[in-house]
């Protein structure tokens, strides 16, 4: 999935200003979703979702045909001939739950920092409660004003758990949700994703802070993005 908080650096003949975020890049297939492609997307999702196959397979399909061929991906120019897709965990019903949202009375601003030392304002908007293997989890929110894409505030949870650095990418993953009015939210980390700066070099992520580090393994979601074979050997051969 594509986040609406990383900002590319753009370099070349634009400087250093930054630019659009990269939820630009896509909309929403279904809810909870972050991106789609064209009309011919929709349907074969339709066509997918109506035969029984989970609808996070098709957005993965097509999320690696974006990041292998689209003209905004973030996989190098060089590394796009062999790119053979993201690695993902397994699919497991057992870390998707319905969750309430718990506002607080009076939720405060705060300033996430990023990997390049920049700040990005949110409101600690409340926190969602959750056992996993029988263990009490419990993940804060954070509200955000989408300015890019003129969709209005969406939730964002940044989060580490024990497969961080290990498994998956070592600053941590992202879930992304429209909010509503109802309270209540599909909380699927399945839907997990990578922040840019996993991929590629020139992009400043939000860092998930230290309050949303969970102490159990959430195997679900992408996992760490593995180096091109060629680039994996020639680094090899340097050390």
């Amino acid at each position: 999935m594509y986040s609406r908080f990383d900002t590319a650096m753009m370099h070349g003949h634009r400087g250093t200003q930054k630019g659009p975020s990269v939820l630009l890049i896509l909309v929403t297939v279904i809810f909870g979703c972050v991106f789609q492609t064209c009309s011919s997307s929709r349907e074969t999702t339709t066509g997918s979702t109506a035969r029984g196959e989970d609808p996070v397979l098709v957005e993965r399909r097509e999320k690696d045909r974006e990041f292998k061929s689209g003209k905004s991906s973030p996989i190098a120019a060089e590394d796009r001939g062999h790119f053979q897709g993201l690695a993902y965990f397994d699919l497991n019903p057992n870390l998707r739950f319905r969750v309430k949202l718990n506002r607080y009375p009076e939720p405060r601003n705060i300033r996430l920092g990023t990997n390049t030392g920049e700040m990005r304002d949110a409101l600690r908007y409340g926190y969602f409660d959750f056992q996993v293997d029988g263990r009490d989890c419990r993940l804060q929110v954070y509200r955000v004003e989408d300015t890019d894409s003129g969709n209005g505030p969406s939730l964002f949870i940044p989060y580490r758990d024990a497969t961080t650095g290990k498994e998956s990418y070592g600053a941590g993953r992202y879930i992304d949700l429209k909010e509503n009015t109802t309270g209540y939210y599909d909380l699927d980390f399945n839907r997990a994703y990578n922040p840019y700066c996993a991929y590629g070099k020139g992009y400043s992520c939000p860092v998930p802070p230290s309050e949303n580090t969970l102490a159990v393994p959430i195997r679900a979601g992408e996992k760490s993005y593995p180096p091109a074979p060629d680039r994996q050997q020639a680094e090899g051969s340097r050390q």
